[in-house]
């Protein structure tokens, strides 16, 4: 199947491997990329809408039609936030957006990012896994095509991929060695390269789980892609 994706959150660390992955990917057609601000980012394969409100997509409804995926990179950090503010900013912002698209686009598929520690049953004690599962539940409910909840670990940026928070770089550089004594372990890491094709594959062609953990994300590349390397950093 052809894909035809709506990238949401393309500047940040996972959107910007997930865009790199659909230019190099034969059977993406055409992208669109919508930001808050302009990314300044330029090819042939790819739109770009700017849009500083997300919580009001009513002046763009009409550009989101025509598309069968949407890759929902958005995200902040729960660290210095209250539940209210955080709950607005993930799950309020999520379900916004997607029933936007869903008005727009009927044959949609969903793949959202999540996090390991997710916490389904939303009564957990950590406040970020309660709002994710919270968001990762009423996404599933909705009548989306196919909808997919990645769930990675500690993910290695890969192929000059990078943060743009400076500190989480620095942070990155001095783990890397981690990274590559543990990257056997399909439980505890990937890297940027493997999580942006998971994405795509599961889109086009369907997984066995709508939640995918660390080490689905792992299996999925190697399912559709061939065993060519045994570890998540190939490539890297």
């Amino acid at each position: 199947m052809k894909l035809n994706p709506i990238i949401f959150g393309s500047t940040g660390m996972l959107g910007q491997a997930v865009l790199s992955e659909c230019l190099s990917d034969n059977e993406v057609e055409s992208v669109l990329i919508v930001n808050r601000r302009k990314s300044n980012f330029s090819h042939h394969k790819v739109r770009e809408i700017v849009h500083s409100d997300l919580f009001n997509l009513t002046p763009i409804a009409g550009e989101l039609s025509g598309f069968n995926t949407c890759i929902f990179c958005l995200g902040v950090s729960s660290a210095g936030m209250s539940e209210k503010e955080y709950h607005k900013t993930t799950y309020e912002l999520t379900l916004h957006i997607a029933e936007t698209l869903l008005h727009t686009n009927e044959e949609m598929t969903m793949c959202f990012v999540s996090g390991t520690g997710t916490d389904s049953s939303e009564q957990g004690k950590v406040m970020w896994a309660r709002v994710k599962g919270k968001t990762e539940n009423a996404l599933l409910a909705m009548p989306f095509k196919k909808a997919y909840m990645f769930r990675p670990a500690y993910i290695q940026p890969a192929k000059g991929i990078k943060s743009r928070t400076p500190l989480y770089n620095v942070l990155y550089a001095i783990t890397k060695p981690l990274y590559f004594l543990l990257k056997h372990s399909d439980r505890y890491v990937t890297n940027t390269g493997y999580f942006a094709k998971a994405m795509l594959l599961a889109a086009r062609y369907g997984y066995e789980k709508n939640i995918l953990e660390n080490t689905d994300i792992n299996r999925i590349v190697r399912l559709y892609q061939g065993n060519k390397s045994d570890q998540p950093g190939a490539g890297a």
